[in-house]
């Protein structure tokens, strides 16, 4: 009796502890603990969400696909999807496929795809095509950005007209007050030599032309929901900063970010490295799987 009534509580002691594994945890601005319902029901009311994501992490695309199916029973045909992950100059492409004129074969043929599009970005885009989304490639082409980091901001100005339309409008001043900007200058300024304010210069070039895709697509009673990678809107950086560039932002435009970051502690505590805290904080286990 004394072995099975031990056996009993080795077992009871096993399911608690998996009943205690946490695949995320929510935090608010307050650092408050808060359901994943509740973090939608707020930012419902925002006119541009910024959900910033590590790129290989598993629960963090799943939980951009659900805040997309989640914001999508709120606001319907008004919410309007976009992301870091596609090109401007990709557009036609992805308009294609969303309205059935191409299949996913030639998606693949017409358009620049990221190596985990398909686990990871795909099952957005075909979300958007399911709900008749409109869903806005907003990035600037990757070949530009490299000639940025390269050869400088400068060289832009010499690109045809048309090719220009890819890009946010030049010239763009690069502060070094942005979040973000003066810790990649610390954390580069070692190894990037004379080509340090150009790397610098082309994270600036893709959040501004970010920034500028959703200003151009978000209209009226709109929320535009985008996913970007973590460090270009983290502590009110990078894209948020350039919206806030913008004339009038404070008056008509409410933005929310949304920052993931991770623990190894079991309760996923919210962590103490973060400076700026952001709208919501969304904190997942250190050794989650990833997805390459």
């Amino acid at each position: 009796m004394k072995k099975l009534f031990a056996s009993f509580l080795l077992f009871c002691s096993i399911t608690l502890n998996a009943q205690e594994l946490k695949s995320y945890q929510i935090y608010n601005q307050s650092e408050k603990k808060v359901s994943f319902g509740e973090m939608i029901d707020a930012l419902s009311k925002y006119d541009v969400v910024l959900f910033g994501e590590f790129h290989d992490v598993s629960i963090i695309h799943w939980l951009e696909l659900k805040t997309a199916e989640a914001l999508y029973r709120k606001k319907e045909e008004n919410l309007v999807l976009g992301a870091e992950m596609f090109e401007r100059d990709n557009q036609i492409g992805i308009d294609q496929y969303l309205n059935a004129e191409i299949e996913a074969e030639q998606l693949q043929d017409s358009v620049r795809l990221w190596k985990n599009y398909e686990t990871d970005y795909r099952p957005i885009l075909d979300f958007a095509k399911a709900k008749n989304l409109k869903f806005i490639a907003t990035n600037i082409p990757l070949r530009y950005a490299k000639l940025v980091a390269y050869n400088g901001l400068d060289t832009l100005m010499n690109l045809p007209q048309i090719e220009k339309t890819y890009i946010a409008k030049l010239p763009i001043e690069v502060d070094m007050e942005t979040p973000g900007y003066l810790e990649m200058k610390k954390l580069m300024e070692a190894h990037a030599g004379p080509n340090l304010m150009n790397f610098i210069s082309a994270q600036a070039i893709k959040d501004a032309t970010m920034a500028e895709s959703i200003l151009n697509n978000q209209k009226g009673k709109q929320l535009f929901l985008h996913f970007n990678g973590n460090y270009h809107s983290k502590e009110y950086g990078g894209i948020y900063w350039w919206l806030k560039k913008q004339k009038g932002w404070l008056e008509n435009l409410k933005v929310a970010v949304i920052s993931v970051a991770k623990s190894e502690d079991s309760d996923l505590a919210f962590p103490n490295e973060e400076k700026t805290i952001v709208d919501y904080t969304i904190v997942v286990p250190s050794d989650m799987t990833k997805t390459y």
